[in-house]
Parts: structure tokens; C-alpha cells; sequence
């Protein structure tokens, strides 16, 4: 465990990569996650995209009050970045993944990763590695103003997988987009997948090889 107990309640700076940072207070950590508070959101960043943490004078921000309660507050349990994703099942959230903030809700949690819905993106399957941070809504909060029973039912059409290699397999054949399909040659058809490469035929009928060890997401258009 991470000796953060003399930060508790005190201003931190969480540098990230990309030049991205947070300033807020440390009001909880766990094996591989803290929990920054800006005075308005709720930050669970995991650990592992920490690249430097170290805390800040308080009068070099403004006053923020202490939260009474927490989101996903269990304290039987200790904190984790599964803990956090198995909680927030259902919970109206932003993820950051990639180098975009994708707006829904987690609704399955698997070995090494997990599905989010989003009514802009639908199904995406995200790496527990790749996931940068997780921002609960407030519960009075929809995404896009969007009527609540739009998130009723999710339109789960394959069956899951334990692992997210293991789902990538399933999809041989299909379209796939990888990593948010920032990259235009990380959308087509997904032809194989051998080793730690994945095979794809971009629209244009090209070939393109990207390493599965550093997909962030997958999601498979269906409709």
C-alpha cells in the first residue's frame, strides 16, 4: 500500500501524461488509485499514469471545502480501480481514455477490461490499463440532456469474453475501430490476430498491423 495517509485532506498536484494535470485534495487512495476532489468533481485516477505526484501549498488555490461523502463510498473494502469500475456500474460517468472524455456508463467489469456504454461511441470495450481517469456524474446529471430511459437497455449484441484478447477474437472478419478510430488506419476489417498483432484492412483495402499490447479500446459498429 502507498504511504499517502500524511496527504490526506491536503492540496496535490497529479501530473499525467500529455502535459495534463489535476490540483485538488487527496481524499482517498488505494492499491493502485487515488481520489482527487476539485471542489466539483470527483477524480479516480489510477496510479499506474501518475507520473508525479507531490502536494501544494493551500493559498496557491482556492478554499475548496471538504466533501461530507464520496461516490462509491464502501469503506469495508479496499480501494481499487476494479473496486471503483464494479461500483460505478450503471452510475452516469465520464472516462478519459485515448485523449478524449467518453460520457455513459460502465456495465460489465471482466479480467483485464471492462465495457462502457456511451450514446455518441455505443459499446466500447476499454483496457483497465489505458483508462487515464473516471469522473462520476452528479446524480441529477445526464449526459447530453438526454431523457434516462435513452440508457435504459444497452444494445448488447455479442456475447463477453473474460479477457480482452479473447473478445478481439470473436470480432475476426467484423469492423472493428481501435483506439477511438483517431487514427484512420486503425478502423477496418479485422482480419487476424497473431501474437501481440492485430491485422487490419483499412477501407481503402490497405493492411495495417497495430500492437494489441498498446490498444487502449475496441468497438465493434454493429448497427
Amino acid at each position: 500500500m502507498n504511504n499517502f495517509n500524511l496527504y490526506l485532506g491536503r492540496y496535490i498536484r497529479v501530473e499525467l501524461p500529455g502535459k495534463v494535470h489535476h490540483t485538488g485534495l487527496l481524499i482517498d487512495f488505494g492499491t493502485d488509485i487515488i481520489v482527487l476532489y476539485n471542489g466539483k468533481d470527483f477524480y479516480y485516477i489510477p496510479l499506474t499514469h501518475i507520473h508525479l505526484l507531490y502536494p501544494i501549498d493551500d493559498e496557491d488555490d482556492e478554499e475548496i471545502e471538504y466533501p461530507s461523502n464520496k461516490p462509491f463510498e464502501n469503506e469495508k473494502d479496499p480501494l481499487s480501480v476494479r473496486k471503483i469500475l464494479t461500483n460505478s456500474k450503471g452510475i452516469f460517468s465520464e472516462i478519459m481514455i485515448t485523449n478524449k472524455a467518453i460520457h455513459g456508463y460502465v456495465t460489465n467489469v471482466l479480467n483485464d477490461y471492462f465495457v462502457f456504454y456511451s450514446p455518441i461511441y455505443q459499446t466500447i470495450y476499454v483496457s483497465f490499463q489505458h483508462l487515464k481517469w473516471l469522473i462520476p456524474y452528479k446524480p441529477d446529471q445526464v449526459p447530453y440532456s438526454l431523457d434516462r430511459t435513452t440508457f435504459t437497455s444497452y444494445p448488447s449484441t455479442l456475447s463477453l469474453a473474460r479477457s480482452l484478447d479473447e473478445q478481439l477474437k470473436k470480432l475476426i472478419g467484423k469492423v472493428v475501430i481501435l483506439d477511438l478510430g483517431e487514427n484512420s488506419r486503425k478502423v477496418g476489417q479485422l482480419k487476424g490476430y497473431k501474437g501481440s498483432m492485430v491485422e487490419l484492412i483499412t477501407a481503402r483495402e490497405e493492411v495495417s498491423f497495430v500492437n494489441f499490447k498498446h490498444v487502449k479500446s475496441v468497438q465493434y459498429p454493429s448497427k
